[in-house]
């Protein structure tokens, strides 16, 4: 089950609200979970202690405060968990970007350890975009690690949002059980909440990359995986060129941290390279390659 509460003033189409909090429902009862605006002290910090305990970061440290999500909720920002039997399994937060709201930015997102594997994240993003869509808000920003395989996957693949910036060590020194010691490059992306792609994802139709037919019909391999496991720089060159990232960074991190590191700064310098000559980032394969068009969008 999925609450909403709106403030709708009709630049989204009620139809399309309509739809939004309606895919927003089936994925919430999917993932056998209800999702709801939170606002009160105790549910607050019920999130922040759920943040700390999947971050694991450092002594007198963590994610987000239940002060400050008390003021994003009063302020009118979104602040909504995910229960099961009054358990806090997930949460997502985001404020809202300038200029008057024009878009909104989603700072966090998280399940527990016993929320894995059913869809809650899913539920979470549709209810986030139900939510925005009933604000008359239809863009969602947020960042991502680009070397975690498969949350390039779930952003990329599963939710429609496509990239529009690389942002170099955007965080700077984050030393948590998730980031570790490195720098904190991150992918901005952009969700389109009401184009084609992203409505036909929130349906769970999205459309898949398929890296294999795409290397059978020529496309070039910029970064790849050597046998042993590190990065492999190729040519950009051609219409269509497929970036690849480690199977398990965060394992690769605590195994080998300078083998970690090489993936950072290879992946920088291709990806980062191919976007700041306009190239796009147009999906991603599961098996772990970002599919990158070099041609110009009409």
């Amino acid at each position: 089950m999925t609450h909403l509460a709106t403030n709708a003033t009709g630049m989204v189409s009620p139809a399309v609200r309509a739809d939004a909090v309606a895919a927003a429902t089936s994925a919430a009862a999917a993932s056998k979970v209800e999702i709801r605006d939170l606002a009160e002290v105790s549910e607050l910090a019920a999130v922040a202690a759920l943040f700390a305990t999947i971050w694991q970061p450092g002594a007198g440290s963590q994610p987000v405060t239940a002060e400050l999500l008390r003021a994003m909720a009063a302020s009118g920002n979104y602040v909504a968990g995910a229960y099961e039997d009054g358990e806090l399994l997930g949460a997502c937060i985001g404020f809202f970007g300038s200029p008057a709201k024009a878009s909104l930015h989603s700072h966090i997102a998280g399940v527990s350890s016993r929320g894995l594997g059913r869809g809650i994240g899913f539920a979470l993003k549709l209810h986030q975009r139900a939510w925005a869509l009933c604000q008359d808000v239809s863009l969602i920003t947020w960042t991502f690690d680009p070397l975690v395989r498969r949350n390039a996957h779930f952003n990329l693949a599963k939710l429609g949002a496509r990239p529009a910036r690389y942002l170099p060590d955007f965080y700077g020194p984050m030393r948590d059980g998730i980031n570790g010691s490195g720098d904190t490059d991150r992918l901005m992306v952009h969700w389109e909440l009401t184009s084609p792609a992203v409505s036909a994802a929130s349906l769970g139709r999205p459309v898949p990359a398929d890296a294999t037919a795409l290397r059978e019909r020529g496309a070039a391999l910029a970064l790849s995986v050597t046998p042993d496991g590190g990065p492999l720089t190729g040519s950009p060159d051609g219409p269509v060129v497929l970036v690849a990232v480690p199977p398990d960074i965060e394992a690769l991190r605590r195994r080998d941290p300078g083998r970690s590191q090489m993936w950072r700064l290879a992946l920088r310098e291709v990806l980062s390279g191919l976007m700041a000559e306009e190239a796009r980032v147009v999906g991603f394969d599961r098996a772990g390659w970002y599919v990158v068009s070099r041609e110009r969008s009409s």
